[in-house]
């Protein structure tokens, strides 16, 4: 176990090490990494972000946002790099110029979570999308509406289960 984090940690760090590679990060000896407030309160980049330093020279300085907002600011070049979750936008940034490269370093489980009652029987469906028409029908339904890698998974799955959002009952934006 210990040998897999510290390849996942290896990967990391050379993905850091290619992205600050940059013109800019280079004549700064800094960068800015934008990343997604999940990955930065894991508590990794705590343990990355040092080991980054040591081997590079180079401080990555985080700014922990929503998805949607780490690859805004990439585009803009507010960001040297991006460490997000949302494939298909990453893609697409790639794809215009934006960003260069992209490598998928980790990923996520989305899981659905409801009331121990299960009122929408969500538990007893055959797949995601099965359990996405039952909540739909029930309720309630907590979404963040907030352009993040977790919003665009769970609208992936509204689309799989052939839901439009805003006829969920008790779907509820919180940002």
């Amino acid at each position: 176990m210990r040998s897999i984090r510290r390849y996942r940690a290896g990967i990391a760090l050379g993905l850091l090490a290619f992205a600050a590679g940059t013109a800019q990060a280079q004549r700064a000896r800094d960068m800015i990494l934008a990343t997604t407030t999940s990955t930065y309160d894991t508590g990794l980049l705590d343990s990355l972000l040092p080991l980054f330093r040591m081997r590079t020279g180079i401080t990555a300085k985080p700014i922990a946002v929503g998805t949607g907002a780490a690859l805004d600011m990439a585009r803009r070049g507010e960001a040297d790099a991006v460490l997000v979750h949302a494939p298909e936008a990453e893609r697409a940034y790639v794809e215009s110029g934006d960003l260069v490269g992209g490598v998928l370093v980790m990923h996520n489980d989305f899981l659905i979570v409801g009331p121990k009652d299960d009122p929408a029987h969500a538990a007893g469906a055959g797949d995601a999308a099965e359990a996405m028409r039952r909540i739909a029908r029930t309720g309630p339904f907590i979404a963040r509406g907030d352009a993040s890698g977790t919003e665009k998974k769970e609208m992936e799955l509204w689309r799989a289960a052939g839901v439009a959002p805003a006829s969920a009952v008790g779907r509820v934006e919180t940002g």
